[in-house]
């Protein structure tokens, strides 16, 4: 990767991002794909390091929480005794700011309480006002969210109804959702806007990761042999949303929205920013205090589809 032309690592980092395989890449511009996957890893882990120094002291109103499926090396259900550990499913959290639509925090891991708790403490560690969280309604959500932020947060769980449509064929029932039927909307702390109890935008960031990231597109060979890459294509794609891509809806990136970036980076940018070694203290991801399990719910809301009342209390 040393003799690997500045020039060429942009090239071929950029396909990446665009959804290009590595093998494609090793076609396209003539890089044996062993090169371009230590590259794509350097440059991942880098942009790791890269996202934890230069998302922190955020100010954020509306965050929603959601968490994407892939798996490394095999499915959950071809596991066997004796594959490692990484082996089988695995799940990225991520906590995307509303209005900016920057990712704040990010968690790439088991689906399980100790990661859901972790991007919790994460994204507590980031930003330094009282935010509003919608997450949907996996179980660890609320008892995670109530560790990190105690009670400095107003947030609501939203949980959507799915009814299949019998008439389709059996692969459409397979690979397609069916509509949603209707919205419950559970108000877990304080006094969340009732307009912004919404996972729509992490819905759609998590769309866009598998078009702009080949490991995670559905129906395909792309998927990752170890979760040390995996979790460092994530982290390159991050950092290029955040960073250099343009949203379409805000006509600049995500990180000059949130106000730590004054102009899109280029990939240049990026890969230098990224492989600059820079000493940085990490964040303290501790609660202050230990709540109680089994946190009750303040108040409930059934909506068939509508939008919900602002709540009293």
């Amino acid at each position: 990767m040393n003799a690997l032309a500045f020039e060429k690592q942009v090239q071929v980092i950029s396909a990446l991002t665009e959804g290009t395989s590595i093998r494609s890449a090793a076609r396209i511009f003539g890089v044996h794909r062993d090169t371009i996957g230590h590259l794509a890893l350097r440059v991942g882990q880098g942009c790791e390091r890269l996202h934890d120094r230069t998302m922190r002291d955020l100010q954020v109103g509306a965050i929603e929480l959601d968490e994407q499926w892939d798996f490394i090396g095999k499915k959950q259900k071809r596991v066997q005794a004796g594959d490692s550990d990484e082996m089988g499913d695995v799940w990225t959290y991520v906590a995307l700011a509303a209005t900016q639509k920057a990712v704040l925090s990010y968690v790439v891991g088991k689906r399980d309480n100790a990661n859901t708790e972790a991007l919790a403490l994460d994204l507590r560690a980031r930003i330094l006002n009282r935010p509003q969280i919608t997450s949907d309604g996996y179980t660890p959500y609320p008892n995670a969210v109530m560790l990190a932020f105690q009670t400095d947060v107003d947030y609501a769980v939203l949980t959507k109804k799915y009814v299949g449509d019998s008439n389709l064929p059996d692969a459409a029932h397979r690979y397609s959702p069916g509509h949603v039927a209707g919205v419950e909307r559970t108000v877990i702390r304080g006094r969340p806007d009732p307009e912004q109890i919404s996972t729509s935008y992490v819905e759609r960031f998590n769309l866009s990761s598998r078009m702009a990231m080949r490991r995670l597109t559905r129906l395909s060979n792309g998927f990752s042999k170890r979760l040390e890459n995996h979790r460092a294509a994530i982290s390159l794609w991050v950092s290029f949303y955040n960073l250099c891509r343009v949203h379409e809806t805000l006509r600049y990136t995500p990180a000059m929205a949130l106000g730590v970036a004054d102009h899109i980076w280029t990939v240049g940018e990026l890969i230098a920013a990224a492989l600059e070694p820079v000493d940085v203290p990490p964040l303290p991801r501790e609660p202050k205090t230990t709540l109680r399990s089994g946190y009750t719910p303040l108040k409930l809301r059934v909506i068939p589809g509508g939008k919900m009342s602002k709540p009293r209390g």
